[in-house]
Order: structure tokens, then C-alpha cells, then sequence
């Protein structure tokens, strides 16, 4: 929100990132920037110092200014005067940190991946942090960097209700950083579930990863939605030919499932909607096809029918008698298939539907489920009820379907929209929770990983200020593609800490087994807060648990060092977990572990040359190497066997 005095004829707009509520970046040159008319000169005046600034807008009618910010403290204004006085309220000076990634830090305190524990409590506490201030970033994606800033609502004060929707990992570390340092905290919002790294990584830097390249070059040359619209539908034509070519279905150049006269009489019958694991098929991900006979009245013959179905999990290609009528490759739609005349005949006629379930549930889960005149809708034949069904292909042996053409997750779209506009505000550094979306390509996240962090500190221009991360935490992953090798995105993880200024706040021991977006956040926000404590604000305390550093091979053993073993390795519970060991064939077999000092000595009975180890090497592994200082040792590989699992 802005306050003005006679606003209606100002002129001079600062950037929507700029408004009453606001943190800026304590002890420096902070930047201010935004519109005015082109030529036009004005003064900016800064309450803490009673000092004018003088603006020129340039012949774009952009403008930019620094100001020079105190130690910590407010509320203060900023007033904008070219003749029309506007003025900022309620500003404070303090820290300000950007919090991005995907859906793990976007998750809000009480939202729609579920509230963190203890909700209640949690809503009420926030009434005690005013001093915290949130600014959230609209999801937006651009084929070219953009310098508007994509803001809706403007900064909040936390509040028990502004709390509910904002980032949970970005206020627990923020309130962690507050309740020890009691300065005002501001914390910047990018953030999108579900999204891949190099959606966030500038074109210029993904140049130096081959497969980034096309993308990136194509959007430099005039890339535009169409044409990515028209490049998807060819994509997934293929895609449906490529599956096809795998389905039991497809006979003689026919998908004869799909066909009127197909015999399904010996098929079992579900009834629908549901999803399948409830309906007597569970653990299965892949394709499934589904068939009803409907019978049409006499004078529907001949006219287009309209086939409305709720909901499908994930994907479809549904036919009428044999003829695909539509296909969609999101789940979150409705199907809305027009039916043509053509292929309308009185009495019985067959409706199959191949659902493509990329993981978790899956099946016609939602109504409703009609078929009915395209033009008039009162009459409608219920499709709810027992449909024959039969299994086809098993994920595992099915190409994954292309990204959607309307998907965030290509490469450099969502930096251009939600990271460069913001590249001049002045922050003091970045906490980061993703990789779920790259497990799939985790060996390429090695690279990947630290050229984003390279690329943000080199377009902020702030030197390498503090980009601290959450490594993955333990999760089932029942629900991910078969290529994702979450234990490989983790190493990747460990190894982005050899870039300096860096930190890991390692995870593996507070996940939820069924759950991809755990609800202890509080513990996510503390031990990143941790990390910021003891490298940007100089307490000497115990911040990462134990870290792999090395290790020995002595006859049978494997003796591994660590470092960050404050107050010494422990075992939390009876006996060291999680650790496994392999000779020169390369198959891990279990192993004992026990802690020899500041050392674990590794061995088993089935390797008696051993060469490696590793540690809390699954989805969801038990592990229990702690420090002493309460913190979980980072899974880790002491090998370089890429594929391995």
C-alpha cells in the first residue's frame, strides 16, 4: 500500500516492491528504483537522516536511486515529491532475506499443503513479531528477463493472519533470527511448487549446460507461447504414438481396446469415479484402460455429444468407438470432450478412456461422469458406476510425457519474471529449499546447482552474500518417476557446500514417510537460522551436523572421518544405522558401524576387500548419526558411482 498526499496526480511510482510496511537492508547503500515521467526531476527524502536524494527519471521514464540506510531501527518514511507528495509508512531497517525454491519453502504456515504442527499455537505466537515483514512475488513466467516487479498486495506485517499464506521455512528462520538478534527481519517470496532449478538460473548462465541450449537460444531469437503451444502438441503426439507402441492394446496397428466390438466381458469392473488403489488395484502406477457401454437414444443419432468427466489422475486419451474424441496431460482439469456425429449411433455405443497415472493415486477419481447433447444438456446419461478395466504398461517401462506448454518448468522462464525484476534490491542473502523436481537428473543438478547460485550472486551484484539451503528431506517417494534418485540429489546437495559462503541444513531425519511436504517447518527454519547465526552473524556455535570428510581402508574396515563433530559422534538410539559398503564389484551389502572417537569404522562379513561406503543411502533411510550437538549427520556416498543405487 502506498500513502499519498494528493496521489491522484503523482507521477513518480516506485517499483511494487516498494511500499508502507517495507524492510530495507540495514548499514548500506540500499536501492530504490522505479517510474516517472521521462526527464522529469524530483527529490526523495529519507526520514532516519533527514536526508534528499535528487532523481532524474531517464528518457524511458526509469529512475534509480541509493540511499544510505542506519544500523536497524523504525518505523521511518521515505516521501517521493515531484511536485505531488507520496509518501512510504511504517518503515523499518533491518535484515532482509529472500526465501525461493519449490513447494517445501513455498509451503505456508496453514495453506494448502497442509498447516505445520502445532498450528494453533503457532498462528496465535505470530501476534508477537511485527518486526517481521513478508512480501510475497506473484508466480509469473517470461521468455525475456522482465524488470517490473510482479507484487499484488505489497509488504505485510506479520500478523496470526498475514502469517497463514506466507512462506513456513522463510518465518521460522526468520522468527529464529528475531527472537536472538531482535532486529527487524524482512523476507522477499519467490518461490513456486513443484518447479525445476534451471527455471530459476538465467539464460545467459544455463549457456554452459549443452542441454539448457535450444530452449535458451530459442527464446533469445523470439520464442513465444504459440509456438511452444503448437512445438507441445507434436510433443505429445509422439509421446501417445511412443506409448502405443508399448500397450498391449495396440494390435495390428489398432488400439483394439478402444473398439465397439473388443470383447471385455472376462475384464473386472471398478466402480467410478474412485481412484484405483482404493478399488482393489493398489501399487500400481502406469497405464489402465477403462470401457462402458452406453446406450444412445434414437434421436441423439448423428449429433455431436458433449463427454464431461470431473476428474482423471493423472493424464487420458479417451475414444468413442474406437476414434479418439481428446486427450489432457494435467490432472488438475476437468475433461470436456466434444463428441462428433459422425460417430454417434442409436443403441450401443463404447466409451474407453486410457488413464496414464505418473505416480501416487490414480484413476476416473472425480463426477461428475455424463455424456449428453453438445447442444442441450438437460438430458444426460449418468456414467457413474461399474466400468470394465484392465491394466496395460507399468511406469517403469512407459517415456514420460512431455512438459506442458503452459508448465513453469522451462528453462530461465521463471527467473526472467520473479528473480530479475528484483536483482536491484539490496539484500543480505538467499535460503533456498528445492531439488524434488530435479531428482530425476541429479548427476546434471551437480552442475546445475551451483551455476544458479553463481549466476543470482553475479546478476545481484552483491558479492557472495549468503546462500544458505535445505537438503532434501526423507520422503517414500512412492509417488516420483522411476528415474528419480533422491539419495544421488542429496550428494548433489552436499557437494554444492564446496562454493564459498554457503551452508546445508541437512533434513534427512524430520520427513514424513507418506508425506512429500513434511509439517515440522519449525525445525527446517531453525537450523537454517543456525547457519546464519554462526556464518553471517559470528556466534560461535555448532551449525551443520557431522559432514563427511574421508576416509581409510584398513584390510576389511573402512575408517571415515567427519567434520562439524561437535561434542562427538553420536548414535542416537543403540546402535549406528544407515551405513552400507561395497567392494571393487560395486554391490552395497549392509554393514556395522561404530564410532571410534571423532571417527566411524565400517565393516561387514559379505565384503572382505572393501572400497566404499555409504550412508542413509535410500528414499526414506533409518539413520542415526548425530553430533553432539543434536544435529543429523548429511547422507553421503564415498564413491563417484554414478547409477549405482
Amino acid at each position: 500500500m502506498l500513502s499519498t498526499i494528493q496521489m491522484a496526480n503523482a507521477q513518480v511510482k516506485p517499483a511494487a516492491c516498494f511500499t508502507d510496511n517495507m524492510v530495507l537492508q540495514q548499514k548500506t547503500n540500499a536501492t530504490l528504483w522505479g517510474s516517472e515521467t521521462a526527464g522529469k526531476t524530483f527529490i526523495i527524502t529519507t526520514s532516519w537522516n533527514k536526508k534528499k536524494y535528487t532523481a532524474v527519471a531517464d528518457a524511458q521514464g526509469n529512475w534509480k536511486v541509493r540511499v544510505a540506510t542506519p544500523s536497524y531501527g523504525g518505523p521511518y518514511t521515505i516521501t517521493f515529491d515531484d511536485g505531488t507528495v507520496l509518501i512510504l509508512k511504517n518503515i523499518l531497517i533491518g535484515e532482509v532475506w529472500v526465501c525461493s525454491g519449490q513447494s517445501n519453502m513455498e509451503m505456508q504456515v496453514a495453506g494448502g499443503y497442509g498447516s505445520v504442527l502445532n498450528i494453533d499455537k503457532e498462528l496465535a505466537d505470530a501476534a508477537n513479531y511485527p518486526e517481521i515483514r513478508m512480501l510475497k512475488i506473484d508466480n509469473k513466467t517470461s521468455f525475456q528477463p522482465r524488470t517490473d516487479v510482479p507484487v499484488k498486495w505489497g509488504w505485510n506485517v506479520c500478523d496470526p493472519q498475514t502469517v497463514r499464506d506466507f512462506s513456513a521455512v522463510a518465518y521460522f528462520f526468520a522468527k529464529n533470527i528475531y527472537d536472538d538478534k531482535h532486529i527487524p527481519i524482512g523476507i522477499i517470496n519467490s518461490t513456486w511448487g513443484g518447479t525445476v532449478a534451471e527455471a530459476w538460473t538465467s539464460g545467459d548462465a544455463l549457456k554452459a549446460i549443452p542441454a539448457f541450449v535450444p530452449f535458451v537460444t530459442a527464446a533469445e531469437n523470439g520464442l513465444t507461447q504459440q509456438k511452444l503451444d503448437d512445438k507441445y502438441q507434436n510433443e505429445v503426439r509422439e509421446w501417445l504414438t511412443d506409448i502405443n507402441s508399448k500397450d498391449p492394446a495396440m494390435q495390428n496397428g489398432k488400439l483394439l481396446w478402444s473398439m465397439p466390438d473388443f470383447y471385455d466381458s472376462a475384464w473386472p469392473k471398478m466402480n467410478i469415479p474412485t481412484y484405483w488403489e482404493q478399488a482393489g488395484v493398489p501399487d500400481y502406477d502406469g497405464t489402465m484402460w477403462f470401457r462402458k457401454k452406453v446406450t444412445v437414444p434414437a434421436s441423439w443419432a448423428g449429433k455431436d455429444l458433449k463427454l464431461n468427466i470431473g476428474g482423471i489422475d493423472d493424464y487420458d486419451d479417451s475414444f468413442f468407438n474406437g476414434t479418439e474424441v481428446g486427450h489432457m496431460e494435467l490432472f488438475i482439469y476437468p475433461r470436456k470432450y466434444t463428441i462428433p456425429g459422425n460417430l454417434v449411433k442409436a443403441g450401443e455405443n463404447t466409451i474407453a478412456i486410457r488413464v496414464f497415472d505418473n505416480g501416487g493415486l490414480g484413476g476416473i477419481n472425480k463426477g461428475p461422469a455424463l455424456l449428453s447433447l453438445a447442444t442441450d444438456t438437460t438430458g444426460q446419461i449418468n456414467l457413474a458406476g461399474p466400468w470394465a478395466y484392465q491394466k496395460a504398461v507399468e511406469l517403469k517401462d512407459l517415456p514420460q510425457p512431455p512438459n506442458n506448454a503452459n508448465s513453469p518448468n522451462r528453462p530461465t522462464l521463471i527467473y526472467n519474471a520473479m528473480i530479475s525484476p528484483i536483482l536491484p534490491y539490496t539484500i543480505k542473502g538467499v535460503i533456498w529449499y528445492q531439488g524434488e523436481s530435479n531428482a530425476d537428473r541429479p548427476y546434471q543438478y551437480e552442475q546445475l546447482f551451483p551455476l544458479m547460485i553463481n549466476d543470482w550472486r553475479q546478476k545481484w551484484r552483491e558479492g557472495n552474500f549468503p546462500f544458505y539451503f535445505v537438503q532434501i528431506a526423507n520422503y517414500a517417494a512412492k509417488d516420483q518417476p522411476p528415474a528419480a534418485d533422491w539419495p544421488a540429489l542429496r550428494e548433489a546437495q552436499l557437494k554444492t557446500l564446496s562454493e564459498p559462503n554457503t551452508g546445508m541444513a541437512v533434513t534427512i531425519d524430520i520427513g514424513d514417510y507418506n508425506r512429500i511436504h513434511p509439517q515440522n517447518k519449525q525445525e527446517v527454519g531453525r537450523r537454517l537460522a543456525l547457519i546464519a547465526k554462526a556464518k553471517t552473524y559470528g556466534e560461535n556455535i555448532p551449525y551443520s551436523g557431522p559432514i563427511y570428510k574421508s576416509q581409510k581402508i584398513a584390510g576389511s574396515k573402512i575408517e571415515l572421518a567427519f567434520a562439524h563433530t561437535d561434542g562427538g559422534l553420536v548414535a542416537k538410539g543403540d546402535t549406528l544405522k544407515g551405513f552400507t559398503i561395497a567392494g571393487a564389484d560395486k554391490k552395497f551389502y549392509p554393514a556395522t558401524a561404530t564410532i571410534s572417537g571423532d571417527k566411524v569404522i565400517v565393516t561387514s562379513v559379505d565384503v572382505a576387500s572393501p572400497v566404499a561406503v555409504r550412508y542413509a543411502w535410500a528414499n526414506f533411510p533409518a539413520c542415526n548419526l548425530y553430533n553432539g550437538a543434536g544435529l543429523p549427520a548429511s547422507p553421503f556416498c564415498t564413491d563417484d558411482w554414478q547409477g549405482v543405487r
